[in-house]
C-alpha cells in the first residue's frame, strides 16, 4: 500500500504542471541540483522533512496543506479550497457545510450503488479520468496524465485497473469495489500525518482528526509503513558480505593471482565504496543530499589551487625539547603509527543537507558546516596548537570538526573559546557514515587476524579513495560533497592531536606530530597506548635517538 512519501511525489507533479515548471525550475526553488530532483520525482532517492518545508515555501503552502494528496493541495493553490490549519491532535475540524443536514443515524450510513457517472476530466491534466479522488475526477499518477494527453490523438479502450500504488492511504480503504459492480464513492480519506514517515527530528507535525459525521472506524492492524520501509534492511553483516564476495570473485577472475587480482580491486575501489553507501543508506533516518550547491568558499581557485577551508593539517615539532638535543642532552624517541586514521575519521558530524548561512555567532551542536572564526591564542609550547601550522593572524574559516577541537579545549582550560563570526550549516548526524565505516572496519579487523593482506588494501583503498574524490573530484561523479572532505581530514588530524593530548595527560613528552598518523613521544608509550593494527590501537613505527654528545 502505497505511503505519504508517493503521495507527496504526484502532489509535487500537480503542483509543477499547475505553475508550468520544470525540473530545472524546481531545483533553483528548492536551491539542489536538477539531477536530485529527478531522483526524488522518480521516486529513486526520497523526500526528506527538510525537503517539504522547502517546497511548502516554494508553492507558498502550509505542511499541512501539501501533504493532504494532489487534489488538496492543487485546489489550494488555485484557491479552490480553504487552507488546513494546524490544530491539537484533540481537535476536529469541522466538517464542510452540506446543502442540508443529515439525520442522526444509529450506524454509519451505506451509499448506495449509483449508475456509472459520465467520465469528467481531471483536475490535473484536464483529459478524461475514470477515477475519482476525495471526490474528484483525477488520474492517480502522473504518468496516467501523460498517457491520457497523448490518447487523445488517438482512440483507446480503457479497461479496469488495479489499485494504484499512488492512491492516498487511509484507515478506511479497505474494502476494494469488485470489477462487475461499478465504482461507489468513498468516504473523503482522512489526512495523512508525519507520523507515517520517517523522522530526521523527533518534532512532528499534528494531522487534523475526521469530521465527526463521518466516524473512522478502528483500524484491525497498525497502518503500513511508507513504502520505502519495505526495502530490505542492509545490516553490516550484509555490507562484509558484499566487500568478501568482491575480493573472492575477481581473486578467482585472476586465477587466484593476488598481484593481478589487488590492482582489479584498487581501480574499482570508488565504484565499490559508493555502492556500499547506497546500500548503507537504505532504511536510514537521513536523506543526504549527495548534489547541494557549493559554497563559494568550497569552490577551488585554480584547477591546482585550494579552497578556503584551514583543516588544521598538524606539523609540529616540539622546539623547546630540539633546543636541549642540540646542547646535548639525549632523548629515546619513538615513532607511533596510529592506525587507518581517515577510517577513524569516517565517525563525524556531517551536514545533511545544503549549507545556509547562520551569523548568530552561536555554535549549535545539532547543525554542521563551515565556520568564520578568530581563533584563540595558544600558549603551550609542550602541546601542539589544534590548527595546526598556520601562523597568519586574522579570521579564518574552519570545519566543524576543527571547531568542535577548539570548543574542547577551552572547556579543557587550555585556551580560550574562538569567536565565531559566520557559519555555513546544516542539520547534521554523527550516524551518516557509521554503517560504512562498521563495515570496512570488521572487514579490516578480520582480514589482518587471518592474514588476507589483499582485503585489508582493498579495504584501505576504499576508505582513502572516498575521502579524496567525494569533494570536487572528476573520479567520483555519485557525489560532490566537498564539505564532507573537509570535515572528514579535519576529524582525522583532530583525533591525531588528541592522541597527542592523551600521552602528554600521561606524563609522555609529545616530540613531533606530522601528516595524519604520526605521533613522536619520549616515554614509555604503552602506559597510554595498546599496541595493536585495530582502530583504538596504535603500532611502533621506529626507534631513534634524539641529540646526544656534541
Amino acid at each position: 500500500m502505497p505511503g505519504i512519501e508517493d503521495d507527496l511525489r504526484v502532489t509535487v507533479a500537480a503542483l509543477m504542471a499547475n505553475r508550468g515548471e520544470r525540473q530545472t525550475d524546481l531545483a533553483v526553488g528548492l536551491g539542489q541540483a536538477q539531477a536530485q530532483i529527478s531522483r526524488k520525482l522518480t521516486g529513486r532517492a526520497h523526500w526528506s522533512l527538510e525537503d517539504v518545508d522547502l517546497l511548502a515555501a516554494h508553492y507558498r503552502l502550509h505542511t499541512l496543506d501539501l501533504l493532504a494528496g494532489p487534489t488538496h493541495a492543487l485546489g489550494v493553490a488555485r484557491g479552490d479550497l480553504p487552507a488546513l490549519k494546524p490544530v491539537s491532535p484533540w481537535t476536529t475540524i469541522p466538517a464542510a457545510p452540506a446543502p442540508e443536514p443529515t439525520p442522526p443515524v444509529t450506524t454509519p450510513p451505506t451509499p448506495a450503488p449509483t449508475p456509472p457517472a459520465p467520465v469528467e476530466p481531471c483536475v490535473l491534466c484536464g483529459q478524461p479520468a475514470p477515477d475519482e479522488v476525495d471526490g474528484f475526477p483525477q488520474h492517480l499518477t502522473a504518468e496516467d496524465c501523460a498517457a491520457a494527453i497523448a490518447a487523445t490523438r488517438r482512440p483507446t479502450v480503457h479497461t479496469p485497473r488495479a489499485p494504484a500504488l499512488d492512491r492516498p492511504s487511509t484507515p478506511t480503504a479497505q474494502e476494494q469495489p469488485t470489477p462487475t459492480a461499478p465504482p461507489t464513492p468513498a468516504p473523503a480519506p482522512a489526512d495523512t500525518t508525519l507520523a507515517d514517515q520517517p523522522t530526521d527530528t523527533d518534532q512532528q507535525q499534528p494531522a487534523p482528526a475526521p469530521a465527526p459525521t463521518e466516524p473512522a472506524p478502528a483500524p484491525a492492524s497498525p497502518p503500513p509503513s511508507p513504502s520505502h520501509r519495505s526495502t530490505p534492511h542492509y545490516a553490516s553483516g550484509t555490507l562484509i558480505e558484499q566487500i568478501t564476495d568482491r575480493v573472492r570473485d575477481v581473486l578467482a577472475e585472476h586465477g587466484g593471482d593476488l598481484e593481478t587480482a589487488q590492482a582489479a580491486l584498487l581501480k574499482t575501489a570508488i565504484p565499490d565504496v559508493m555502492a556500499l553507501l547506497k546500500a548503507s543508506r537504505v532504511g536510514g533516518r537521513y536523506e543526504h543530499s549527495e548534489f547541494p550547491p557549493t559554497a563559494e568558499i568550497l569552490r577551488k581557485k585554480s584547477q591546482k589551487g585550494a579552497d578556503e577551508i584551514w583543516e588544521g593539517r598538524p606539523k609540529w615539532r616540539n622546539t623547546p625539547l630540539l633546543k636541549a638535543a642540540k646542547q646535548g642532552e639525549r632523548f629515546e624517541v619513538t615513532a607511533l603509527d596510529m592506525n587507518a586514521a581517515y577510517l577513524s575519521a569516517l565517525k563525524c558530524h556531517l551536514p545533511i543537507g545544503q549549507l545556509r548561512e547562520d551569523t548568530t555567532g552561536v555554535h549549535d551542536p545539532k547543525k554542521a558546516g563551515v565556520h568564520l572564526i578568530t581563533p584563540p591564542a595558544w600558549d603551550h609550547p609542550d602541546l601542539p596548537n589544534p590548527l595546526g601550522n598556520r601562523m597568519e593572524p586574522g579570521e579564518l574559516w574552519v570545519t566543524e570538526s576543527t571547531l568542535r577541537l577548539l570548543l574542547d579545549c577551552a572547556r579543557k582550560d587550555l585556551a580560550d573559546a574562538p569567536v565565531i563570526h559566520r557559519s555555513l550549516v546544516s542539520g547534521a548526524s554523527e550516524a551518516l557514515l557509521e554503517k560504512l565505516r562498521r563495515a570496512l572496519t570488521e572487514t579490516r579487523r578480520t582480514a589482518l587476524a587471518e592474514g588476507d593482506e589483499l582485503t585489508v588494501a582493498y579495504v584501505k583503498a576504499m576508505y582513502s579513495k572516498f575521502v579524496s574524490t567525494i569533494g570536487e573530484s572528476s573520479a567520483n561523479r555519485e557525489i560532490r560533497r566537498p564539505d564532507w572532505m573537509h570535515l572528514i581530514r579535519a576529524k582525522a588530524f583532530a583525533n591525531l592531536w588528541m592522541k597527542a593530548h592523551k600521552a602528554h595527560t600521561a606524563g609522555l613528552k609529545v616530540v613531533e606530530i606530522s601528516g595524519t598518523d604520526e605521533l613522536h613521544v619520549i616515554g614509555d608509550w604503552r602506559t597510554a597506548f595498546t599496541e595493536g593494527r585495530d582502530l583504538n590501537q596504535v603500532k611502533q613505527k621506529d626507534v631513534y635517538t634524539l641529540g646526544g654528545e656534541r
